[in-house]
C-alpha cells in the first residue's frame, strides 16, 4: 500500500487542511494554535464554530504553564494525553483513581469523578484545569468555586456524552466564576480534545516550527 509515512510530513499536510478548510475569523490569534490542535485531534472542522473562551484565556493558561502550575486532569486518558516535553516541571494530577474517592462519592452521593474533585483543593490555585469526560466534574468545580475555593488559572471544558456535557458547558460560559476559561459547546468533546489544548497551550505547534 502506498501512504504517507513520514511524521513531519503527516504534521504538515494536516496542519495545512486545517488551515485551508476552517475559517479561525471569529477566534484571538492566540488561539488559533489552540483550534488547529482541536480539530487535529477529532476531525471535525465545524467544532470551531462551537468554541467559546473567554478572551484571555491563551495568555493565562500559557503563562501557568510555562511557570510550572500543576495541571489537574478528571480522567487518566486526559493526563496520559499531555505530551511532558512540552511542560516546564508541572505536576499532572489525577485523583480519580485515589483510593479516597469511593467513600466521596458515597458521602455525597455523587460520581467518583465529581468526588475526586474535592481532592483538588490543595492544588487548584493558579493551576491548569482540564476536563475531558465527566460533566460531573465541571459541576462540582464550579460549585466549588461558587464555596470560595481559590481559583484556577484557566478551566479547558471539554466533558463528552448525553447527560450533563451540554448543560455543564453551557453553564461554564455563562458564568466562569471569574476564571477564564475555553470550552467545546454541545455533545462533543472527549480526553483527546482536553489533553490536546493543554499541549497547544504549552507549546503551541511545534510540529510546524520544526519544519
Amino acid at each position: 500500500m502506498d501512504y504517507e509515512k513520514s511524521p513531519p510530513a503527516i504534521y504538515a499536510q494536516s496542519f495545512a487542511t486545517v488551515r485551508a478548510e476552517a475559517d479561525f475569523s471569529r477566534l484571538p490569534k492566540g488561539l488559533h494554535p489552540v483550534a488547529i490542535r482541536l480539530i487535529h485531534a477529532c476531525g471535525m472542522i465545524d467544532i470551531v464554530d462551537d468554541l467559546t473562551f473567554s478572551p484571555d484565556v491563551h495568555v493565562a493558561a500559557r503563562l501557568a504553564i510555562a511557570a510550572g502550575a500543576p495541571i489537574l486532569c478528571d480522567v487518566e486518558m486526559v493526563g496520559a494525553g499531555v505530551i511532558r516535553r512540552y511542560l516546564s516541571g508541572n505536576e499532572v494530577i489525577v485523583t480519580l483513581n485515589d483510593p479516597r474517592t469511593v467513600g466521596l462519592a458515597e458521602e455525597f452521593g455523587t460520581t467518583r469523578s465529581a468526588a475526586a474533585v474535592e481532592l483538588w483543593e490543595q492544588h487548584i490555585e493558579g493551576a491548569v484545569v482540564a476536563i475531558g469526560n465527566a460533566p460531573t466534574t465541571l459541576f462540582h468545580l464550579l460549585e466549588k468555586l461558587e464555596k470560595g475555593w481559590p481559583k484556577p488559572a484557566a478551566i479547558l471544558g471539554f466533558p463528552v456524552g448525553f447527560v450533563g456535557a451540554a448543560e455543564s458547558k453551557a453553564e461554564l460560559a455563562s458564568d466562569p466564576r471569574g476564571v477564564s476559561f475555553l470550552s467545546l459547546q454541545g455533545r462533543r468533546g472527549g480526553s483527546a480534545m482536553a489533553s490536546a489544548a493543554v499541549n497547544a497551550l504549552a507549546a503551541g505547534l511545534p510540529e510546524e516550527s520544526a519544519e
